[in-house]
């Protein structure tokens, strides 16, 4: 799996936000099954770049706290069986399936954290396993289809160890 990682803002977490990225990032793939080589583009930004974002690409005029961009169509979500029949799904340079990007607003990842009382590092992971979802082709605009990718979040995030406890606290690290 390649990770195309960039932090375009002065603004940091207090831990590793690539490692922890790539280790979430796997273990949605591994979860979905998913039987490709993966890249994968994850920026970091503030809220002002994200606000544009969403202005410019969901019509969305204020920040928000995690965009997707996924590359590859999908019959039905974490169908992967037809994106060999595309060669365009796939990067000339590396093989791997190329399946889009995420941006992250890191003043988000801290508002929310607080605001729901669990860590920074929770938040993040939450970010980007819900975006992953994306990339593979899920969505939550209907109740059922919401109810889908909570599971499936919560099953990432249970298997990297990192749930959303009573005990776990808001870090400000």
């Amino acid at each position: 799996m390649t990770l195309q990682f960039v932090n375009e803002t002065d603004l940091s977490l207090p831990f590793d936000c690539e490692e922890i990225a790539n280790r979430v990032i796997n273990a949605s793939l591994d979860s979905e099954g998913f039987p490709f080589e993966a890249e994968v583009g994850l920026t970091l930004v503030d809220n002002e770049s994200i606000h544009e974002l969403n202005k410019e690409f969901r019509g969305i005029d204020r920040p928000t706290d995690v965009l997707s961009f996924p590359l590859i169509e999908y019959s039905k979500p974490g169908d992967f069986s037809e994106i060999e029949n595309n060669e365009d799904n796939f990067s000339p340079e590396t093989g791997e399936a190329m399946l889009g990007d995420i941006v992250i607003s890191i003043p988000k990842v801290r508002e929310q954290a607080k605001e729901y009382g669990h860590s920074l590092l929770r938040e993040f992971s939450f970010l980007v396993a819900h975006s992953m979802l994306h990339l593979m082709g899920y969505d939550h605009m209907e109740d059922d289809e919401r109810k889908v990718m909570e599971n499936k979040q919560t099953l990432i995030l249970d298997n990297l160890g990192i749930s959303r406890t009573k005990e776990e606290n808001y870090e400000e690290e």
